[in-house]
């Protein structure tokens, strides 16, 4: 979230007098875009505007930031409220409203010293004494490119006279501690200190109509549609909700849809001052407030702005006999940025749209990376990524445009997860939406952004397996597989070491390529696919046979080899340790996850027990400490650089299971997947024509359960690389540092890899750059990725159809079988995660790190996921009715509520 200048009115000790090296009042004409920290951003952009060609603003000044921190400085007691202001509990609103009242009350009452009062006054003669003028707020964190600050100051419209204007400056003044500012501001990030007013004065323009034009549509985010809402008289009555308004939709310099509203009111301005509702003559309330060629002339206009200023504006206009004025023009900061397309020829007037699909929900990861994170994962990837809002999305326009790979892609997406299938479909069905002509080379191809390897296998296949097109079940596939990623890590381990500097950026370029040979294995595409083909096949062919929903998942149950599911199981190997140790118990219990997380592990040796504790946490993490939370983003921290993440799973683990729970639950799933293989092949044969279809499904069986478990191995060898990638860059960041080229290690992180190493080379980096990364990201982590996006900014998210839900029950994706009952543990941050017997795990995606959780609960619901995906194979692995997919699953539900999950038909029941 961009901040403003780091000054605050206590470390500022220029002279205070306001003659002297003091810029107080200034015209809009001398003010720009670069001068927000003076006057505000919305006296940044009118200044701005009054200079662009075809358009109209009314005149007037600003008074500036520099003005209102003087007059600030002149009443100490605003400080001492503020100091308290930032004590107080953000939770506590009483307390904060009580204070922002004293501090308003403080700022009015500070009073306007002579010297500025006549700059005013002078301005406003200059003007004209006898108009009437908008008195506007206009602070210094507000229309800003990733946060508005709409409505959180105050506007008095037709105040005429030079003394109520001056009252009315004062009142902007306080109107930056409203409560809802002060709550705006906390909400997102902005110290009360650092954030100044400024006050726009303008001449009052006195519509016939007005409203607000958003260059791109505000909902759907689609760049190319304008939306235009438009009433009689004065815009505060649509601001304010007095009145619907007309709303048009102009696409391509045409209306394309209109709704007009029956204006039954409208606000006027009054002859000495303030505003009146008034009644709208009974003729005129149905009448348009503009009329079509009026839209389209005013969308042309915006359009101008919005070319101006780089991005998608919103704009308030008005309308008077002599043509449309514009007094206000901000960023639009709901909309999901766009990704950065391939260069197009210059011979191409308009290049074709494209469709991206988002990478984080097929990898379970929609958290914003940083620059970093998301250049490391192009590098790495199979196929080509384009970063957007800090996320990463791939354009499968091309496989879209033959009809032979769109159906294959449509259908392995549908697999993974139906709302990216449903949300390209709501695209490809659009008339005006035209697809590339497709390259002959690329018929048949379907790579796309997958969970198995980064861009996920090469050329699934499109339907269910056939019996012929499988891998033998051999065990020595994996085993070899495992071993041949064992030695490519162990080659790479030894010879990183040796690497620093410029050499070190030449090797990780040979290490990048080793990376992804491993990963497109023909060998380990096939094993992964064999496994993903026999659950389809045999989902697929024991409903048709025998009605079995799902009967894939009791048949998976305690699959060999799946390193994820052993991650979990392990865990509770560990916490057998601790267990018989009180005082270990007691330690752990008061641990606190610390800034670097690795104190504690040098305190457990000192206590009985803790020896033994310690070695079974460290072995633990020699196997899996290169995992964590969005695992993927090479900036994330790892177990290993912050262990204390797990003391939280280990102290649960040790309530909630006794003794031997790890070799107990495995067998325990052996067994009922066995129990499962013998009544299905039993009643198989039953059937016509059954010893063919058992022995299919006898072949089927053993494929699953050989190949299964290596689906999650591929993405282990991933994260093991990374975390070697990453000790080298952080120690090469360390040098950065140590020459005094970067402040802190981190710093990099906001680096794009290219940049890292160009900073290596050129010993320099743009400290610039880095904070404006910094800020961009906050930003990012704000706003929701959508599944499916397209060039022209439209974020489609895709819809169950479906008519076999209960009323009011969530729709989701069935990825794991059974049905459960229990209380809602709505969980956004695994070190929050506290959870009782009988729990269900309510969360937005779950990652392999989350994967010792899944022991403890008794079902599982995410926003986001697909059958294939990581969270759904662990919870079939443990036996866990699941459904993922629910879209807004933790807004919907709340914590504590009790739900029901029906894992095998796809829904979540909330039943308190």
């Amino acid at each position: 979230m961009p901040q403003p200048a780091e000054e605050t009115w206590k470390d500022d000790v220029r002279d205070t007098r306001f003659d002297e090296g003091c810029e107080t009042v200034l015209g809009l004409g001398e003010v720009g875009e670069d001068q927000a920290g003076l006057v505000g951003g919305k006296g940044a952009q009118l200044g701005e505007l009054s200079r662009l060609d075809g358009v109209r603003v009314p005149d007037g000044f600003c008074v500036t930031t520099d003005a209102f921190r003087r007059v600030v400085e002149r009443a100490p007691e605003v400080d001492a409220l503020l100091d308290r202001l930032a004590g107080a509990d953000p939770d506590d609103r009483q307390a904060v409203r009580a204070l922002s009242a004293e501090v308003r009350r403080a700022v009015e009452e500070a009073g306007i010293p002579d010297g500025l009062a006549a700059e005013i006054t002078g301005a406003v003669a200059r003007l004209g004494e006898g108009a009437a003028y908008a008195v506007r707020s206009s602070a210094t964190a507000e229309d800003l490119p990733t946060a508005s600050f709409a409505g959180q100051q105050d506007t008095y419209l037709n105040v005429v006279g030079p003394a109520e204007v001056l009252r009315h400056v004062r009142r902007c003044w306080a109107s930056l501690f409203t409560e809802r500012a002060v709550i705006y501001r906390r909400r997102n990030g902005f110290d009360d200190r650092t954030v100044r007013m400024a006050v726009v004065v303008q001449r009052m323009v006195l519509p016939d109509a007005s409203g607000v034009l958003f260059t791109a549509d505000p909902v759907t985010g689609h760049r190319r549609t304008a939306t235009v809402d438009a009433g009689f008289g004065l815009g505060e009555a649509l601001v304010s909700g007095l009145v619907n308004p007309d709303v048009f939709t102009v696409r391509d310099d045409a209306v394309v849809a209109k709704a007009i509203a029956v204006k039954q009111r409208a606000l006027h301005a009054l002859p000495g001052g303030g505003t009146r509702e008034v009644t709208v003559e009974p003729w005129q309330q149905e009448r348009p407030a503009l009329t079509d060629a009026q839209v389209v002339e005013l969308v042309r206009l915006g359009r101008r702005i919005e070319d101006r200023f780089g991005c998608p504006q919103d704009i308030e206009w008005c309308l008077t006999d002599d043509g449309f004025r514009i007094v206000q023009s901000r960023p639009i900061t709901t909309l999901f940025p766009l990704p950065v397309p391939d260069p197009v020829p210059e011979a191409v007037e308009r290049p074709t749209p494209s469709v991206y699909v988002s990478v984080g929900h097929q990898q379970m990861m929609t958290d914003a990376m940083k620059p970093l994170g998301w250049s490391m994962w192009q590098r790495t990837a199979m196929v080509p990524m384009h970063e957007a809002g800090g996320r990463l999305f791939v354009d499968v326009s091309p496989r879209l445009a033959s009809p032979a790979s769109r159906a294959a892609l449509l259908d392995v997406m549908g697999k993974g997860d139906p709302l990216v299938r449903d949300a390209m479909e709501t695209v490809l069905e659009r008339d005006e939406f035209e697809l590339p002509v497709p390259d002959p080379g690329d018929a048949g191809e379907t790579d796309h952004a997958g969970d198995a390897g980064q861009a996920g296998p090469a050329n699934p296949r499109a339907g269910g397996a056939s019996e012929a097109s499988v891998t033998e079940a051999d065990p020595a596939i994996v085993a070899e597989l495992v071993e041949r990623s064992e030695t490519s890590l162990a080659a790479l381990e030894r010879d990183i070491r040796t690497k620093s500097g410029p050499e070190l950026f030449d090797f990780l370029a040979e290490a990048f390529e080793e990376h992804k040979r491993v990963l497109s294995d023909p060998l380990s595409i096939r094993a992964i696919m064999a496994g993903m083909e026999a659950t389809w096949w045999l989902n697929e062919k024991l409903g048709e046979w025998l009605g079995e929903k799902n009967a894939a998942d009791a048949l998976t149950l305690s699959a060999p080899g799946n390193i994820t599911s052993e991650m979990g199981l392990d865990l509770l190997d560990v916490a057998d340790a601790i267990r018989p140790h009180p005082e270990v118990v007691a330690f752990l219990t008061d641990v606190q996850d610390d800034a670097h997380g690795d104190g504690f592990l040098d305190g457990l040796v000192k206590l009985p027990g803790g020896s033994a504790a310690r070695e079974a946490i460290e072995t633990y993490l020699r196997r899996y400490g290169m995992r964590c939370v969005a695992e993927i983003d090479i900036t994330r921290p790892r177990w290993s650089e912050r262990p204390a993440t797990l003391v939280p799973l280990i102290l649960d683990n040790i309530r909630n299971f006794r003794p031997g729970a790890a070799e107990r639950r495995f067998e325990q799933g052996r067994l009922r997947a066995l129990r499962t293989e013998q009544d299905v092949l039993s009643r198989l044969r039953d059937l016509p024509d059954g010893e063919r279809k058992a022995d299919a499904t006898q072949r089927m069986i053993d494929q699953v359960r050989a190949f299964a478990g290596y689906r999650e191995y591929p993405k282990y060898g991933i994260v093991c690389r990374y975390f070697l990638y990453k000790q080298a860059l952080l120690e090469e960041a360390g040098r950065l540092v140590r020459d005094g080229v970067l402040d802190e290690r981190e710093d990099v992180f906001h680096l794009t890899f290219q940049e890292f190493e160009d900073a290596v080379r050129s010993r320099r980096a743009d400290p610039r750059l880095i904070a404006r990364r910094k800020e961009a990201f906050r930003s990012y982590e704000a706003l929701t990725p959508p599944r499916v996006l397209t060039s022209d900014g439209e974020a489609v998210n895709g819809a169950y159809r479906r008519d076999d839900v209960p009323e009011g029950a969530l729709a989701g994706l069935a990825v794991s079988t059974g049905s459960v009952e229990g209380r809602a543990r709505v969980i956004l941050d695994l070190a929050d995660a506290e959870l009782a017997e009988g729990d269900i795990l309510v969360t937005r995606f779950t990652d392999p790190s989350w994967s010792p959780l899944f022991l403890g609960v008794a079902g599982l619901v995410t926003e986001v996921g697909g059958l294939m995906t990581h969270g759904a194979v662990i919870a079939r692995e443990y036996g866990l009715p699941a459904v993922v997919g629910v879209d807004q699953a933790t807004r919907l539900i709340r914590d504590g509520q009790r739900i029901r999950v029906h894992g095998t038909d796809g829904y979540v029941e909330i039943l308190s």
